[in-house]
């Protein structure tokens, strides 16, 4: 549908401050309830931007890459996380793959660490 006029300028308009709006919240992370950071441990906790914590429950269908995750979140608020791996140092891009794989964190036993 073509609008001409008045009409199809202020639909334009709208458009755009919608675009505007959503681009805001979803990719600049200037919403609330951004995720600022992740806690990983034997659950996933998010710390959001306005300061709160809280515990994620995750989707089945996580995706793992040498580039990327993407983690599905099912509650407390629905969405997906993708973290690229420029987004982290080499070692903590590594342990959250393996997290994600395996659902917990690589350990090293104590007598390697006396080595």
């Amino acid at each position: 549908m073509v609008l001409d006029g008045v009409s199809g300028s202020l639909l334009a308009a709208a458009f755009l401050a919608l675009g505007g709006a959503a681009a805001w919240a979803r990719a600049l992370h200037g919403s609330g309830a951004s995720v600022r950071a992740l806690e990983l441990a034997d659950e996933l906790l998010f710390e959001l931007k306005d300061g709160r914590r809280c515990k994620a429950e995750l989707a089945q269908n996580r995706h793992v890459s040498r580039f990327m995750v993407t983690l599905p979140v099912r509650r407390p608020m629905r969405r997906t996380i993708l973290v690229t791996r420029d987004m982290l140092r080499a070692e903590e891009f590594r342990r959250l793959c393996l997290w994600v794989l395996w659902g917990k964190l690589p350990r090293v036993a104590h007598k390697q660490l006396q080595a």
